[in-house]
């Protein structure tokens, strides 16, 4: 069976690389799967999404959380090129749900602190991504 070659990427660093069998991401359009011989396709990320990459065999799928950016797909090949990523397995976890706390409680004493309603967003997707229920 064919497979996907796939780059997740951030400013900071290469998060990761290798082949897969399918990748799901949230886009501002919705969510997406890709297979190989998917059509060419760009998307923008949403705030807050998380990536999943099934890489098939006795590899688990990969998890990442991903605040913005974009996802390209053309010929069997998945550049994901995030604004901030995170993968599951490198969450801390105690770390971020202290964090997720902070940031409701600012958004409960002001609804209109965007800053904390983004914090918190990006919170539960980190937690999310770590396997941890929201």
């Amino acid at each position: 069976m064919a497979k996907l070659r796939v780059g997740v990427v951030s400013p900071e660093r290469e998060i990761w690389s290798g082949e897969a069998d399918m990748v799901i991401a949230k886009t501002v359009d919705g969510e997406i799967g890709i297979m190989p011989s998917h059509a060419p396709v760009l998307g923008v990320l949403v705030e807050g999404g998380v990536l999943r990459v099934k890489r098939g065999g006795d590899e688990g799928d990969l998890v990442a959380a991903v605040h913005g950016g974009f996802i390209s797909v053309a010929d069997n090949e998945v550049s994901v090129l995030a604004e901030q990523a995170e993968l599951g397995s490198e969450v801390d976890v105690a770390a971020t749900r202290d964090a997720l706390q902070r940031a409701q409680a600012s958004v409960d004493a002001d609804a209109e602190d965007a800053e904390a309603a983004l914090e918190a967003k990006r919170a539960k997707a980190r937690l999310r991504a770590a396997g941890e229920e929201v």
